[in-house]
């Protein structure tokens, strides 16, 4: 019995190894590229796998989307401007044989292809449009991103650019820029103000005009308006008109 036993235990220890080595399970976002041999046989799960025990080798692949933090890159923009620029890219395997068999570590390989694109792109770019057009160059980035790793089975779905980092002098002239710009657009605002109040007196006056009436009523509002703020002199203007006709009847009478 003790003999049985001591042939049996080896063999039992095997049947457990073989069977540990021949049973794989893969999650739902995993897939398995397997190779019998050495050749590739195809893409298995997610699920319970099995494969021959010392034939078969299976790659995990995790097909969730992957975030790459590309570093900071140093660079001259297009207008010779030293900067330094960083962006996040995110990607996902669709097709994982390909991401095994294509290329030897796609992590590795996307990340250094985001930089150097990051560098080349940003490159070719002015600073101001670096600043003020940023989802123009997010998407030239992903465009270009994606085609390079479409042979690798690998979806470039958003590179952002985080951050932009130019020297402190090239700050503060950009700052006096804006502000400069400011004032100005302060200053259009102002005269195109007095041009629409011109255009309006100059209405309001060729009205009056017309309307001698309205002239004397526009007098007596006006010298209400000043006596309800407590004056101590207020001025009553008089009509040259007016003034004219009392002159013509006082002139006669005063000749000897």
């Amino acid at each position: 019995m003790v003999e049985i036993l001591s042939v049996l235990m080896p063999v039992v220890v095997i049947g457990v190894v073989l069977i540990g080595q021949a049973i794989r399970i893969l999650r739902e976002y995993e897939r398995g590229v397997v190779f019998r041999l050495g050749r590739l046989i195809g893409t298995k799960g997610p699920g319970l796998i099995l494969l021959i025990p010392g034939i078969d080798k299976m790659v995990r692949v995790d097909l969730r989307t992957i975030t790459l933090d590309v570093p900071v890159q140093e660079l001259i923009t297009k207008d010779n401007v030293p900067a330094k620029v960083n962006a996040v890219c995110y990607f996902r395997v669709l097709d994982p044989s390909k991401a095994v068999n294509q290329i030897e570590n796609y992590m590795m390989a996307t990340s250094q292809i985001a930089q150097t694109t990051l560098r080349s792109v940003v490159g070719q770019a002015e600073l101001d449009e670096i600043l003020s057009e940023r989802d123009k160059i997010n998407q030239r980035l992903q465009q270009i991103i994606d085609q390079q790793t479409d042979s690798w089975g690998i979806k470039v779905s958003v590179v952002e650019v985080k951050d932009v980092q130019i020297p402190e002098a090239m700050q503060r002239a950009i700052a006096q820029q804006a502000e400069a710009e400011r004032g100005r657009r302060a200053k259009v605002i102002i005269a195109e103000g007095e041009m629409q109040a011109s255009k309006k007196l100059a209405e309001a006056a060729s009205i009056l005009s017309a309307q001698p009436a309205g002239m004397q009523l526009r007098f007596l509002q006006t010298a209400q308006t000043l006596g309800g703020e407590k004056n101590t002199t207020l001025f009553f203007p008089l009509p040259m008109d007016l003034i004219q006709a009392v002159m013509k009847k006082l002139g006669p009478a005063t000749n000897p």
